[in-house]
């Protein structure tokens, strides 16, 4: 008695242990998930029960004997039972063997990682594709008929599935050519962000401010993509003030870049750079210019406190910020020439 009770253990625990490996975030599982755990249990629990009452080779024999018409000939219940249980298994197989295989490959870090991205997807892919041919071999599926299924789906794909296709072999080319990876700054269209993921299909571009987009990987291959730190990570930020006239910029501009250069994040190599663009119509027009190296954690709150030292630096040295000003003058021969035509309306 006690061989089919250890049996039903090892079984049950290791399937829940395959379920969570394929289906679930690390120590957590979903309640789908949990739900079929539970009947799986029981299905395991209510077998045992069968066998040690001995009713388990009736049971097989029963089911056996139920013929269910299947195309021109005849199949047992328990044939279609078997076969459900061997393509389960090859499938649950399959999916952990890719699971394992992928958590080994991205362990990996002499390999670049959208190669290791290619290889883990190509890699469950294949292992998937094998599962289902040895299934259908147990369920005793004549394996030719997938020609006829194949020429269908070729046509499925070259008729509704043309961007799906699209996607999918972009993605392929987006890894295989490392244009991209993750953890890259890039701009895609309106969108601007680090990419987090990129699969198959889509790559995921994670904003600034937490919003994920899901972009197809075929605007990234027909697009135009502004990749950020493809080949360097270090990003230029600027920031624009306008002085007024009166302002001494020869000694202005050193003590702008020294006021800038004591900022954290802000590189030392390329040094901050401070120039006078423009004689404008209000006043001189003045760029401060700086690199970081961490654009992943946000352009706002660098450039706030940036200038806010500048300001501050503005206060200490008397020096004004320039607006707009208008003079309105008005010639003396339109006003008397005003005053005239109010005195002839009065006479009238």
């Amino acid at each position: 008695m006690a061989q089919p009770v250890i049996v039903s253990l090892a079984l049950t625990r290791l399937v829940f242990y395959c379920l969570r490996r394929v289906f679930s975030k690390p120590d957590r599982a979903g309640s789908l998930l949990q739900v079929f755990e539970k009947v799986f249990a029981t299905l395991v629990w209510l077998g045992l029960a069968i066998y040690l009452t001995g009713l388990w080779y009736d049971l097989v024999a029963y089911l056996d004997g139920i013929l269910i018409p299947v195309g021109s000939r005849k199949t047992s219940l328990l044939t279609i039972v078997q076969a459900g249980i061997a393509i389960a298994t090859t499938l649950l197989i399959a999916l952990w063997a890719g699971t394992v295989l992928e958590e080994r490959l991205m362990r990996v870090h002499g390999i670049h990682s959208s190669a290791r991205i290619v290889m883990a997807r190509a890699g469950r892919a294949t292992l998937i594709l094998i599962a289902i041919l040895v299934s259908l071999s147990l369920a005793g599926i004549d394996l030719t008929v997938l020609s006829v299924f194949g020429g269908a789906l070729g046509v499925g794909i070259g008729l509704g599935l043309q961007k799906i296709v699209s996607s999918y072999v972009s993605g392929f080319v987006v890894l295989l050519e490392r244009s991209l990876s993750v953890g890259d700054m890039v701009s895609v269209a309106t969108y601007y962000g680090q990419v987090t993921q990129i699969n198959t299909r889509y790559t995921v571009i994670r904003s600034l401010d937490g919003i994920e987009t899901l972009v197809p990987n075929e605007m990234l291959v027909s697009g135009t993509v502004q990749n950020h730190s493809l080949s360097d990570r270090r990003l230029r930020l600027s920031t624009r003030l306008t002085v007024t006239y009166e302002a001494n910029v020869e000694s202005l501009l050193p003590k702008l870049v020294e006021t800038v250069r004591t900022i954290p994040r802000i590189c030392e190599n390329p040094a901050p750079h401070a120039l006078l663009m423009n004689f404008g119509a209000d006043g001189l027009e003045l760029e401060v210019g700086f690199w970081i190296e961490d654009p992943e954690n946000g352009k706002g709150n660098l450039l706030s406190t940036v200038n806010r030292a500048i300001w501050r630096l503005l206060q200490e040295e008397n020096v004004g910020i320039a607006y707009p000003q208008r003079d309105v003058r008005l010639s003396t021969n339109v006003l008397e020439g005003q005053s005239a035509a109010e005195d002839s309306a009065i006479k009238q």
